[in-house]
Formats: structure tokens, sequence, C-alpha cells
């Protein structure tokens, strides 16, 4: 313990006075020598120095979420550390074990909190409460990863300056539950507050800033600044989602999405991946009927339903909440090493550029984290729907009842580059193409709404998330006076007004049918159709609540053997591993994997419907195909040794 927080001993002094370099620049001419936080520049100064200390543990929340996690596989290239993540058999020495990057983090936070002059004022405006809410935010999303890792943890809110400190603490170590009941009162009081929207050029209202090129582009990335820090009501939700107050969690997602998330800087939720063609006659796919591919026209014939995969891209921020921007070479500050871990070299130059095939771009052979065969399995096996023009009409009238074209989910194809190398496929995954590390995106926390929903008892709410999308349909009827969306129940509808109001008569504007679209729509095509209000849409979707999931309670009992009634409980625990399948989906190697398999595991173990750790051989089941090194049936494996 006292090794950890020497080390933070010198945080304080060294690391809030580091320079950023070109990621996150500003101005101040005070050095940190008094602990002082009290004019605008220096509370700018000092949140850029805890961003810079989220950039120093970026890896390893990425690593330490996804390698233990179903969704990815090693290769004969696979770092030892990364090998040991994944079969659960890393200790203290491995290289992405390390609490002392969430400490420090934590630690930078204490310090400004605790000299944050919160009473300054230029004019009519508070200069620094924006900046000390957010420095609060953080430090819980630091403890919250602590806690998902470690299990009980030493935990304090004092900065730490001093031996003396560290030797007379007496840091009580609290789990996940201690850790929000600590922190969660606190934050409550700032929950609709915005994230600081720091500007480096004042005169504009410009909301990203160039931080130049990596070496192997003449391209610059940006920052969006606004998008580097964590929203309070999406920490809080997490919080709460994390110890089963899902009614908090709920709350709090919602009060995001409908009173901080309609910023600007926040786009519309109605984007889907592009049908490859390519990938309807290569690959593991196979051949596709003819008459099953729809034409170019009705592929996605809505614009907008045309840009999932840009999500990833170098300076977009679409569906984007917070990320961690990393240094676009390693002259100019913090770098990564998670696009070279699945297979980019981002820091190439010129003469370390070597083509591949016909790939122009920094690709390696050296490949050493893949998609797992579970993740391929569920992409492949899943249906795309798409609707067909019928013959002789125009796109404005009538379309043929929807398709399934057996190709497979698209998100998973469209953040791979594949090539041909001596008659081998070779795949890359191209999310971290552009040194980005995304915490939150709008997906998260619509899915982490739904699977709030779904333990409150509303798996139609939770389901309806994934399917059609938030939006007016969901209560509306028609003249008929026939619900539009017809799996709701009263009981739902009712809920989604008033106790958890997303769609009051408040709120329900802020979801306009024309942008609403659920989350499987982003890349399994026309998921949506129940909900229909005009002609043009009459075909019916084979993805409905009741075929789904029947399907998943078929495929339970099959895995374990279980016998599955008809009971709400039985439907809710289908409905989440339906959740568990979107989140793989949408999710996919942004680090949540792991955290999101144990919370849901909890969830089951909490629920008890088929036997008291039945969430833990879940878990482990999915987890079976990595040899594990530990009995993951036992929630004491799922956490890493501590130091």
């Amino acid at each position: 313990m006292k090794k950890i927080f020497v080390i933070l001993t010198v945080a304080p002094g060294i690391l809030s006075t580091t320079s950023c370099s070109d990621l996150l620049e500003a101005e101040s001419s005070r050095q940190n020598i008094e602990p002082y936080a009290g004019e605008k520049t220096d509370s700018v100064f000092y949140a850029y120095g805890i961003l810079q200390a989220m950039q120093q543990l970026a890896d390893q929340y990425v690593f330490q979420g996804e390698m233990r996690g179903d969704l990815v596989k090693t290769t004969a290239y696979t770092d030892n550390n990364l090998r040991q993540l994944a079969n659960f058999s890393a200790t203290t020495a491995n290289k992405y074990d390390s609490a002392y990057v969430y400490y420090r983090v934590i630690n930078n936070c204490n310090y400004f909190i605790a000299h944050s002059d919160t009473a300054l004022y230029t004019g009519s405006t508070n200069v620094v409460i924006d900046k000390y809410v957010a420095a609060k935010a953080i430090r819980a999303w630091a403890y919250l990863q602590l806690g998902r890792n470690y299990g009980r943890v030493p935990f304090f809110t004092e900065p730490l300056t001093k031996i003396s400190q560290i030797d007379n603490g007496g840091f009580p170590e609290l789990d996940l539950a201690g850790i929000v009941a600590e922190l969660a009162p606190d934050l409550e009081q700032y929950s609709g507050m915005q994230p600081p929207r720091f500007l480096r050029y004042t005169e504009t209202q410009a909301t990203l800033f160039s931080v130049g090129s990596p070496n192997w582009e003449g391209t610059a990335k940006s920052i969006s600044p606004y998008n580097l820090f964590v929203p309070v009501d999406v920490v809080l939700g997490d919080l709460y989602l994390e110890t089963q107050q899902f009614a908090r969690a709920a709350s709090h997602f919602i009060t995001y999405l409908t009173k901080v998330g309609t910023s600007a800087f926040i786009s519309p939720t109605r984007y889907g991946a592009t049908l490859m063609s390519k990938s309807l006659s290569t690959g593991r796919f196979g051949q596709v009927a003819d008459e099953d591919i729809p034409n170019q026209n009705d592929r996605n014939p809505d614009p907008a339903m045309m840009s999932w995969s840009s999500i990833f891209s170098r300076n977009s921020l679409d569906d984007i909440i917070t990320y961690i921007p990393m240094a676009v070479n390693r002259q100019n500050g913090q770098t990564t090493d998670v696009p070279l871990a699945f297979g980019f070299n981002y820091y190439a130059t010129s003469e370390e550029n070597e083509r591949i095939g016909n790939l122009r771009e920094p690709y390696v052979e050296e490949i050493q984290i893949q998609p797992s065969d579970a993740l391929n399995l569920l992409s492949d096996s899943t249906e795309y729907y798409y609707y067909v023009r019928l013959s002789g009409q125009t796109q404005a009238t009538l379309y043929d009842s929807i398709r399934v074209a057996k190709c497979g989910d698209m998100r998973l194809r469209n953040v791979i580059t594949q090539v041909m190398v001596e008659d081998t496929a070779v795949q890359w995954i191209d999310k971290y193409k552009y040194a980005n590390i995304i915490l939150y995106r709008n997906s998260t926390v619509l899915l982490h709404l739904a699977e709030a929903f779904n333990r409150l008892g509303m798996p139609d709410a939770a389901f309806a998330i994934l399917k059609d999308g938030l939006s007016e349909n969901l209560i509306s009827r028609n003249n008929a006076d026939v619900y539009y969306c017809q799996y709701l129940s009263d009981e739902t509808r009712q809920a989604l007004q008033t106790t958890y109001p997303v769609l009051s008569a408040e709120n329900i504007n802020l979801f306009p049918v024309a942008s609403s679209c659920g989350i499987h729509s982003h890349g399994a095509g026309k998921a949506a159709g129940d909900c229909a209000t005009t002609n043009y849409l009459t075909g019916k979707s084979p993805y409905t609540y009741d075929r789904m999931t029947g399907l998943k309670m078929d495929e339970l009992a099959k895995q374990f053997g279980i016998t599955i009634g008809t009971t709400k409980q039985d439907t809710i625990n289908a409905v989440e591993d339906l959740l568990c399948d979107e989140y793989a989906l949408e999710l996919a190697f942004e680090g949540n994997r792991f955290y999101d398999l144990c919370r849901l595991a909890r969830h089951k173990n909490a629920a008890g419907l088929y036997g008291s750790n039945f969430g833990g051989q879940w878990l482990a089941r999915k987890l079976d195909y990595k040899h594990p090194q530990k009995d993951l049936t036992i929630e004491a494996n799922w956490y890493l040794p501590f130091k």
C-alpha cells in the first residue's frame, strides 16, 4: 500500500504542472508550487492535468476490459501481458495491472477539488464550478473502475501530498456498494449539469481544435474539449446500475438524455452500418441468393442510416459522449499501444509504412488481438432486414414485406479491414485506427437505460430501445385508437410518461419519430416496423419481442440444461441476454465487455431465478474458450491482484 501512495506523493506537484503537449494545452503562467486553483486559467490548467492522467490509464482501461471478455482471442503475436489477462493468470507483475494509474487520476481530482474556489465569478458566470464538478465526476468514474477490477480498494477523497498522510491515513477499503454510498449523495446535487466547454480560441464558436497529423497521414487530428469529460448523470447512472439500484440508474440516464445530451454537441441516434456488398459473396458469409440481395437504392434508403462506422473516424463527434484522444506522435505527448495491438501502427513513420496487399495505411501482420469465434458467430448469425420495392412502384409508395438476408450484422464488418495475404484472409479491427479511446457513447447510455428498465420489470421497454428507439410511436395511437407499438404493456407506456418520464409531455419532442432508431437497426437494417405510421413502412420485421425472447429462452435452456418457464422473470432474463448480445455487436473492443459480463452476472445471481450462482455459471461458460486459469464461477476470481 505504501508503495502505491509514495508514488502518488509526487503526482500533485508534478503531474498537474506537466505539459500535456499538443493534445491538452492550456494557458497559465502559474507553477503549482502552492495549492491554488482560484483563477480561471489555473482551473483550466489543473483540469487538463487531470485529463493527462486519464491519457495515462487509457491502454490499461481497454486491455483490462476486453482481454478478459468473450469478444477477443489471442494470436501467436500476442504480448504476454495481454495473454495473461486473457487467461486470468495475471499477477501483480503484469504491465496492465496497476491500481496506481487510477489513483493518479483520483489524487489529481482530489487536489483540484480541495483547492478550487467555487465562489469565483467573472461577471455573473462562475468560472470554476463546471470544472470542479467535472473533477468529481471523473473521480467517481475512476473509483468505479477500481471497484470493478479489484473488488475492495482503499478509498480517500483528500489530496495526498505527504508521507504522514499515507502512514496515518487509515483509509477504509470499500467495495462498489461502499464507493457508491460515499460518492453518489454528493454528486446528486449536480445532476443535470453540463460538462465544461473548453475552447482554445474564445473568439470563435468552434468546438474542435487541431493537434497535428500522425507521421503516416497528412490530415490533422482534432479534439473536442467538450467530450473530454464524463457527465455527472452518466457516471451516476453507472454507479447505481452496477449496484442494482435500477430506479436511480434509469432516472439519471433519462436526465442525461433529456437535459444534458440534448446539446448541439450530441448527434442524433439515427444511423446504421452500411450493407457491404463484398460481404455477401466473400468471407464466411458464403454466397447469398440474388433474390435476397436488396438493390443499391434499397439497402439503406435513408441517407442518415449510413454513418455508423464514422463514429470511429478521425474527428467524428457522432454519438461520442466521452473519449480520451491520444497524441498523434511520440514527440508530442502521451501515446497508446492499443492501435498496434489490433494491428495498426498509428505511430509509423513513412519508412515504416510497409504495404500489405493493396493497403495504403500502416497495418502490420503481427496482429495481437482478433475477434473471437463467439463474436464472429454472433455477428454472422444475426439476421439483416430490408425492404424490397414492389415492381413498378416508386420509392414513395408501398414496399413489400421486410425480407431477411442471411448476411449477418453489419457493425463488425464495418470496423474490419480484410485482405488476402498468401491465400489467407487477414483481418484488422479499425475502431482504434485514429488512437481515440472511447469511454461513453449515446448508444452506451441507451443500452444501460434498457438494462435498468429490464430489471425494473419493463422488459418490453428494454426491447423497444433495441427495436424501435425512443419516440412518440411507443405511446401513441392511430385513428382507429390502436397503439402503434402493440408489444408495450399499458403499465410500461404509463411509466415512460410518469415514473421514468423519458416520453413525458415535456420531453417527448426531444425524440421525434423521424430521427428515432432502435439500436439493433445500427447493424441489422430495418429491425423496426411494428410501430409504422404510414403506408411507406407496411412490412413487419421478424425482429419481434415474442419471437426474439422465445429464441433466447430456447438457447439458454439448451446451453444450461435448465427449465425456463413463462413468468415475467424468465422474460427479463431472456431480454437481459438479448442486451448482452447487443452490447457485443454495438460496443465490441471499446473496453466495456468484461465489466458488462460481470454486472449482468451479478444481476442474475441477485435474481436467483435459476439458482443462486446462475450468473457465475453463465459468465464462466462465455469465457470457457479461453481456458482460464481460475474458476470463474466464483466471483472472487473475477478480480485482478491489487498492486
